[in-house]
């Protein structure tokens, strides 16, 4: 029997990568703006922003991207309500699709947020350079990458692409298919992330979650190992930190009074789990997020001059 194969259509490419930035920003920054002859798009992860093209003014709000076609001039500032998270990827794409992005402002669905974020691990694991360098111009890859990481991102960001096409272009039927990366049993585990949003100023014990939303505690465990790789005191621990984070950067409270708010017992047991899961002490984390803000403002002072 003679098997004839099928050519495999691409209908969109991915060709080069020039960046992959994850920013933390203060709720006071600026970035003046640029422009260069290939895609990129920004992402709010956290918080909102404010950002200006050659022809329009967006505020984008958690979970939205724009994106900026070859040559489009960009600036991004925060609100100064909130400190934004901030995803940045900029490539090279020539297929025709890519015109369905100009000028729009769209909202992520929970699978293209789940694939923009397990493109950024991917990135982690084999760029070497600081994805939070917004003056980054050219990445280093990791001498140790592990296997296929590059090819996921690539792959990652496809899929991504093609996703928002579909979704918001295609007048077809589409059925949105969970992507591997998304948590198993999502409806039990959203019902779980919610409930330690909402508990993130207190203090809760395992027991109290598992009693609190009907679930046994080796379920529980299994769960957020099976998609964080710890258990779900540390991940909610990691979530106090990270909204830490915010409260430093929005710059409205000491030391103390974050730690009261997020119910820590104590300024000295905060400042140990902020450095156990930062790497850096709470004055040592704004004092980097201050020293990137100065350097970026000297950096426009000195475009400015130009």
């Amino acid at each position: 029997m003679a098997y004839k194969s099928i050519p495999l259509k691409t209908d969109l490419e991915i060709e080069d990568i020039f960046t992959v930035h994850y920013f933390e920003y203060r709720s006071d920054f600026h970035f003046a703006g640029e422009r260069h002859d290939f895609w990129e798009f920004q992402c709010v992860d956290k918080g909102e922003a404010q950002v200006r093209t050659d022809h329009s003014v967006h505020h984008l709000n958690r979970g939205q991207i724009i994106f900026h076609k070859p040559n489009e001039f960009h600036t991004m500032t925060a609100t100064g309500k909130t400190a934004p998270n901030i995803m940045v990827v900029s490539f090279s794409c020539h297929s025709p699709y890519m015109s369905f992005f100009e000028g729009k402002v769209l909202t992520l669905s929970d699978t293209e947020r789940s694939l923009l974020g397990s493109l950024i691990a991917e990135a982690r694991r084999c760029i070497s350079s600081p994805l939070d360098d917004p003056y980054l111009e050219e990445m280093a890859t990791r001498s140790d990458s592990v296997f296929g990481a590059q090819q996921l991102i690539r792959l990652y960001l496809e899929q991504l692409l093609i996703s928002m096409i579909r979704r918001n272009m295609l007048q077809k039927p589409y059925i949105q298919i969970e992507s591997p990366a998304d948590p198993p049993h999502s409806a039990t585990y959203n019902k779980i992330l919610f409930y330690l949003q909402e508990h993130i100023q207190q203090y809760v014990s395992i027991e109290e979650i598992c009693h609190d939303n009907l679930i046994g505690r080796s379920q529980l465990q299994k769960l957020f190992r099976e998609q964080h790789h710890c258990g779900v005191i540390e991940f909610f621990s990691r979530m106090k930190i990270e909204f830490a984070k915010q409260l430093i950067r929005e710059n409205q409270m000491n030391f103390t009074q974050i730690s009261d708010f997020l119910g820590y017992s104590s300024i000295h047991y905060f400042s140990r789990q902020f450095k156990k899961i930062s790497g850096m002490t709470p004055s040592e984390y704004a004092t980097s997020i201050k020293a990137r803000s100065e350097r970026l403002g000297r950096s426009e002072a000195d475009r400015t001059s130009l």
